[in-house]
């Protein structure tokens, strides 16, 4: 699909499952904590956790137990350790042809700004960014109509686009407001994949795309 962008246009993107996948965040995370419990023997334990993961099982009341550590400890290194995440393919080469063509750039995010802040330095995205709204930092949460103001506020356009994966909560507010929606698909890996509950039409973005290379900035 085609998105025509000049200077009144703002894409909004955004994150977790949409521009990388939050899959990759939580191996990092747990590879980060496998090697801080056990460092000689630390795929062992990596290979655990994601087991307990993939079995439905609470991965860190098992290794809290295990390694007699609060479950707090745990949940502190999953959120503050520095991810090795990256970019889908195609998702820098679109920011870059929207800054070409003078669009705005912005991105919503539910999250705790801290964990959030340290998934967009990983990625490299910042320099991108003319706006930016987390969840935590303005206490609200998609899809709450506030979140997607305060781009509004912030980023002055005629045109607004939404680019998410999340038909739970990601488009129901710019719909709302009158912005254009883009879904992208699941690729299989995705965290929340229970599309088929959400397809209610205030759910549903105008167009799904599968990848970014389906997207092209004219």
């Amino acid at each position: 699909m085609d998105i025509k962008v000049d200077h009144k246009t703002v894409v909004v993107f955004d994150l977790d499952d949409t521009i990388y996948n939050e899959l990759d965040y939580l191996r990092s995370a747990y590879k980060e904590i496998a090697m801080q419990l056990d460092q000689n023997n630390w795929m062992h334990v990596y290979s655990k956790m994601f087991s307990f993961y993939r079995s439905g099982i609470n991965v860190f009341e098992k290794i809290a137990t295990e390694y007699n550590l609060e479950i707090e400890t745990l949940i502190a290194m999953y959120r503050e350790h520095q991810p090795d995440i990256h970019l889908f393919e195609g998702v820098r080469e679109i920011m870059e042809a929207i800054k070409a063509k003078n669009g705005k750039i912005g991105l919503i995010t539910d999250g705790r700004s801290s964990t959030q802040r340290a998934k967009i330095r990983s990625l490299g995205i910042s320099s991108y960014l003319d706006g930016l709204v987390i969840s935590e930092e303005i206490g609200t949460e998609k899809p709450d109509l506030a979140n997607f103001r305060s781009i509004e506020t912030s980023i002055i356009g005629n045109d607004y686009y939404y680019i998410a994966d999340n038909l739970k909560k990601d488009f129901i507010a710019p719909n709302a407001l009158g912005w254009k929606t883009i879904g992208v698909i699941d690729n299989g890996k995705n965290i929340h994949f229970e599309s088929h509950m959400h397809m209610k039409a205030d759910n549903m973005p105008h167009d799904f795309v599968i990848d970014f290379w389906d997207i092209q900035i004219i």
